[in-house]
């Protein structure tokens, strides 16, 4: 059972690379490069739908975001789930956002699961201890920092932040069979050989969170829109 569960997260995460491959060859870009680009769409596409309002209003407070534009979940009976995505951390003084640093999430449950679904994922980290999770190469979600769903719809707008006991908090749009999705247990590692081809030199999450030790022209367009979001209209 458990080479089965390996061997179903193994085939998502090889679609989630194909996915992005077909991008970032349309785009000429690498796939690090496009990946951070779709990062971008992503994040342009949640906050600007009304169900994700509180997400927009409130990203000002965050201390880092992981973005995720796709995130695959499927399963009979053994379920799955697995995305590649960028994480950015930002200056709670300046308000300034960090170089991306890239990560896969992936996780695996037992259980009546029947469907599939593809989500694009934003994690707020709304905690210092949040964002030095990510400072490791491997953490799991729920263990070495809290993470509960945030609000959606619209009738969340005007409300004020909550379950302030978590570190983060995760916000999806999903497509399929499955009615939510939950990161609990969901385990978040580092991808160094794509942070050394993003930035052409072997950086480490600290190296480009605190030392800003590495930079890319590519990273530019997300930066900027997370400080217009987080600026407010």
């Amino acid at each position: 059972m458990k080479r089965t569960l390996t061997i179903l997260i193994v085939a998502m995460m090889a679609a989630v690379w194909l996915n992005v491959s077909v991008v970032s060859e349309s785009l000429a870009m690498s796939a690090p490069e496009a990946l951070v680009e779709r990062a971008r769409v992503t994040l342009d596409r949640m906050t600007s739908d009304p169900n994700f309002s509180w997400l927009k209003n409130y990203l000002k407070y965050a201390r880092g975001v992981l973005i995720i534009p796709q995130f695959l979940k499927g399963g009979f009976i053994i379920g799955g789930s697995g995305g590649s995505g960028v994480f950015l951390a930002r200056d709670p003084q300046s308000g300034r956002w960090s170089e991306p640093v890239f990560y896969t999430l992936g996780g695996g449950s037992v259980g009546l699961q029947i469907g599939a679904s593809a989500a694009e994922v934003i994690l707020m980290v709304r905690t210092e201890r949040g964002v030095k999770a990510f400072y490791s190469s491997t953490f799991k979600l729920g263990g070495d920092a809290a993470v509960a769903v945030g609000p959606v719809g619209m009738s969340m707008e005007g409300s004020t932040p909550h379950n302030l006991s978590a570190d983060i908090l995760s916000f999806s749009r999903a497509k399929g069979l499955y009615a939510g999705l939950s990161l609990e247990g969901a385990v978040i590692k580092v991808r160094n050989d794509w942070n050394q081809l993003y930035y052409g030199k072997a950086v480490g999450p600290a190296d480009i969170i605190i030392r800003r030790a590495a930079s890319h022209p590519r990273s530019a367009a997300l930066q900027q829109r997370l400080e217009a979001i987080a600026a407010g209209p």
